[in-house]
């Protein structure tokens, strides 16, 4: 677990293990997301990115039938 400081101008900088892990680039979005008492930074991705995670998933549902 790395420790980081914040700076006179509230600024953080990311342990360089942390960026290679998640493929962080610099002027990449992160979202900042406060859960209690702590801080997430969430990398905000490319919708492109998101194509085909949903490969294989089973789309067929039962309807009621009013709604068919």
């Amino acid at each position: 677990m790395d420790t980081v400081t914040v700076s006179p101008k509230f600024q953080v900088v990311i342990p360089a293990s942390i960026r290679a892990a998640l493929g962080l680039r610099p002027g990449q979005k992160l979202r900042a997301i406060q859960l209690g008492d702590r801080i997430e930074l969430v990398p905000v991705r490319p919708i492109k990115d998101a194509r085909g995670f949903l490969k294989g998933i089973d789309t067929v549902i039962e309807r009621e039938a009013d709604r068919v």
